[in-house]
């Protein structure tokens, strides 16, 4: 679990956020933070951008952020994704991102969502690799 650059504890301020909702929005980002964290051990929690729940795993997987009549879950390499459930309803124009607007009510297809979760993580950790060099020279 990461820290904020104010040295709090990102678990704990998403935490207060979830409480602070204190309604649906606030069920449905707890319902998301445990889905997207049973989809990987290596996760880390993050607070960016003064106080939007970001999840990372060698870069940002997606943010959680609540709105009056929306939880918005934007996935920073989104449009790169395979999405065969139609998960994604917003942000659906851009090059880079895509997301998922929840309203009051609706409920997620927890496989097809831990499975894009799972698909944004492969994706940050197959770039990482190739930006990776080869080791050079060596004694023989």
């Amino acid at each position: 679990m990461a820290d904020t650059e104010s040295g709090e504890d990102a678990s704990a301020l998403i935490d207060g956020r979830i409480r602070a909702l204190n309604d649906w929005r606030g069920e449905t980002l707890a319902h998301i933070r445990k889905l997207i964290l049973d989809s990987d051990p290596a996760i880390i929690e993050e607070w960016k951008w003064r106080g939007v729940p970001v999840w990372s795993r060698e870069g940002i997987i997606c943010t959680g952020e609540s709105y009056k009549a929306v939880v918005k879950l934007t996935f920073a390499k989104g449009a790169s994704l395979d999405d065969p459930k139609g998960l994604f309803n917003a942000s659906l124009d851009g090059n880079t991102r895509r997301a998922i607007d929840l309203h009051e009510g609706e409920t997620i297809d927890a496989s097809s969502f831990q499975a894009l979760v799972r698909a944004a993580i492969a994706l940050n950790l197959a770039k990482k690799a190739k930006g990776k060099s080869p080791a050079k020279g060596g004694a023989n």
